[in-house]
């Protein structure tokens, strides 16, 4: 074990953990327990027996959200169980907290069947504000997202999924600016379309970018491919993408972007340089990128942003969560759309006044990037009509263009 391993576990030993429980009030005197448990208590139930509404502005349902966790897919580690996510959760919740002030309890479910998982959520939701979904494999968290998000009247929000969409959107288009091009022109290739990477395909289609080509473990997907799950292969076919080529090797060439949510050392120099004149690289994958950003720069590449926090330009799901769901519990919006994502992602976007090559996204701890979003969820709530839109399905390939951009 190294040094900064030894530190780590220390820290998480002393504590148990990484989160704790606070009480609003004090317990002083039977005046005060009186007030806070038994008997005051009882006129509060019997109140929300008869107004069940009332739960959410007299306990902490209110403003409690569920970060949940199967731990099918942890980070890079892949499936390590749920006691093995619950460590990830947890520091979700912290982040909530100290970055947001908004409370988060980190949960782990078993493995059960799909319809189990989401009957067990359904079962514990009156406890809840909203639900955060994190680290599930798919094609199992588009099944257990969809379902949620038709049976719940809560937000339902999986990160992995709508938190990757809006931070690669939004240094789209600062990057996008940086290169000179304009956003909705753009030609770009997603490399790794599983959870993260169909999400973020739905909803640059969903503001305009048309030119997309998808390309996961056995090549470019196309609609009539059995060996793509239906949500990979309905969005194909629904989006009526059709590309000519089998491999990203075959399709980089005159490419204006190459979006990587896959895994490491899957983009060439050579493959770059056949790509557009000044090419934006998002090489997402983590804890080493798709290409290395020194390579990708002598390559010929305009903007480069990577995952980590070793480089400029780190596009990371921190920058959007913590404000997303404050000003879902400020505005009462109850579902994350299309629409939303877009607010949230030109939000993002917009606190970068002049973008450059080495800065096309606000870093993790710049100041005002909560405050900024909740604004952006909040606003959005008197502007347009949402709600009606669930960002598991996508059904329409003529749907109008989400006009904010």
């Amino acid at each position: 074990m190294d040094k900064d391993n030894d530190e780590i576990f220390k820290l998480h030993e002393k504590h148990n953990g990484v989160l704790g429980i606070e009480p609003d009030m004090e317990i002083k005197n039977k005046s005060d327990l009186g007030k806070a448990y038994t008997p005051g208590v009882a006129s509060i139930s019997k109140l929300i027996e008869a107004h069940p509404d009332m739960k959410d502005r007299l306990t902490m349902s209110g403003k409690l959200i569920a970060v949940v966790t199967d731990g099918s897919a942890v980070l890079g580690l892949g499936n390590i169980g749920p006691a093995g996510g619950l460590p990830v959760v947890e520091g979700k919740a912290l982040l909530y907290k100290d970055l947001a002030g908004v409370n988060a309890l980190p949960m782990t479910v078993s493995q059960v069947p799909t319809k189990e998982f989401v009957e067990t959520i359904k079962n514990i939701s009156l406890s809840f504000a909203g639900i955060h979904l994190e680290d599930i494999a798919a094609p199992r968290c588009f099944e257990i997202e969809e379902a949620l998000s038709q049976v719940l009247d809560i937000p339902v929000y999986h990160d992995d999924q709508e938190g990757t969409a809006i931070v690669v959107l939004a240094g789209l288009i600062n990057a996008a600016k940086v290169v000179g091009k304009p956003l909705k022109n753009l030609k770009v290739v997603i490399n790794g379309v599983g959870a993260s990477g169909l999400a973020t395909a739905k909803l640059l289609f969903a503001v305009g970018i048309r030119h997309l080509t998808l390309v996961d473990l056995y090549g470019v997907i196309q609609g009539t491919d059995s060996r793509y799950n239906h949500y990979q292969t309905d969005f194909v076919n629904q989006a009526g993408l059709k590309v000519s080529g089998k491999t990203l090797d075959e399709v980089i060439d005159h490419q204006d972007a190459f979006i990587g949510l896959s895994t490491s050392k899957v983009l060439n120099q050579s493959q770059v340089k056949r790509m557009a004149a000044n090419p934006i690289i998002f090489a997402l994958a983590n804890p080493v990128p798709e290409i290395l950003p020194a390579d990708a720069h002598q390559a010929g590449a305009g903007v480069v942003a990577t995952g980590s926090s070793q480089y400029p330009n780190q596009v990371n799901n921190i920058l959007v969560f913590p404000g997303l769901f404050r000003g879902l519990l400020k505005s009462g919006i109850k579902k994350v759309d299309y629409r939303i994502e877009a607010v949230v992602a030109q939000a993002l976007a917009g606190m970068i006044e002049v973008p450059t090559s080495e800065k096309i996204v606000p870093g993790v701890f710049d100041q005002d990037v909560v405050k900024t979003i909740t604004a952006a969820v909040v606003n959005s709530a008197s502007t347009n009509a949402v709600n009606q839109h669930q960002p598991a399905t996508f059904k329409d390939r003529d749907h109008d263009v989400i006009s904010v951009l």
